[in-house]
């Protein structure tokens, strides 16, 4: 079903993916990498993985699409450091799903100028992927049975777990400090909003569309605690150590996916080869953007596409 002249790089051999937890050590410090453009010979310039040349997909939709329109339509997060953020100054897109994403494309055949990257928040997801507005969506996305009916996955190509980020002289020091008098705030839509309301339904809860306006809030003192995925969290807590801590250990288990188009299973079993075999690709994308602030993984197995 798949055939493709030309990988998307020397691949590591089958059998590396295991399955994982993120031990999250320390607050990340590192510089993401810089994917530049291509050079015209399928490299692209500083990164971990080069462009494919000549592939076929048959029967996928989803590259259909991508191949009459000449562009790939991504869905991303822009306001989580060293995970999916856009610089409001330099205008550059980083972290390690952006990267993630720009590896999958490239596997695909396309380069950085064939890319349109597209912010949307928690809430609008699904409906993005249904509706066709974007190819695929790579954005701390958590696979749930419930995203599952409506949408496809490959991955998971990351395992972290929900957290909580607090004030540096809060007396919050775990889930278990939470309390009536404490608000809880998280995206819409979220796994983790929906987790504290399902598990601890005392606790007042605040919601926006996106973590950094519920990161505002704590540093204001409009809420107590911010809620998700450790591997945000800590990007947050990097960026203004002397005000803010992530506490606790983590109360979940997230297994970030690609979301793609529910009938799509060509391309969710393609992207799943792609990660399988690319593990030193995979590696370097982690270490580069990731793997400075102490953080230490080993790339998950994926799962059976459905």
């Amino acid at each position: 079903m798949f055939t493709q002249h030309k990988k998307a790089r020397a691949l590591a051999g089958a059998g590396i993916g295991l399955t994982a937890l993120l031990a999250l050590t320390a607050c990340n410090s590192g510089s993401p990498t810089d994917p530049g453009s291509g050079d015209g010979d399928g490299e692209a310039s500083g990164a971990a993985w080069t462009v494919a040349t000549d592939v076929e997909l048959d029967g996928s939709p989803t590259f259909e699409r991508i191949t009459e329109d000449g562009v790939v339509k991504i869905g991303v997060k822009e306001d989580q450091p060293n995970l999916g953020y856009l610089d409001p100054v330099t205008n550059e897109r980083t972290g390690f799903d952006v990267d993630i994403a720009r590896w999958m494309a490239a596997s695909l055949g396309y380069d950085e100028d064939q890319l349109e990257f597209e912010a949307i928040a928690s809430a609008n997801r699904e409906q993005a992927i249904v509706n066709g507005d974007i190819d695929f969506y790579v954005g701390t996305y958590s696979i749930t049975d419930a995203r599952k009916e409506q949408i496809n996955f490959a991955g998971p190509y990351f395992v972290t777990g929900q957290g909580l980020l607090v004030a540096a002289d809060s007396d919050i020091t775990s889930v278990d400090d939470l309390t009536s008098d404490t608000t809880v705030c998280s995206a819409t839509g979220s796994t983790p909003i929906q987790n504290i309301k399902d598990n601890y339904p005392d606790v007042p809860t605040k919601e926006y569309d996106t973590y950094s306006k519920c990161v505002e809030d704590l540093k204001n003192g409009q809420v107590d605690a911010v809620t998700t995925d450790e591997a945000i969290l800590i990007g947050y807590a990097a960026q203004d150590p002397d005000n803010l801590q992530v506490v606790g250990e983590p109360f979940s288990e997230e297994r970030y996916g690609i979301g793609l188009a529910k009938d799509d299973t060509v391309l969710a079993e393609y992207f799943n080869e792609q990660l399988t075999e690319g593990g030193d690709i995979w590696q370097q994308i982690f270490d580069d953007n990731l793997g400075a602030s102490g953080v230490t993984a080993t790339q998950p197995e994926v799962d059976a596409v459905e």
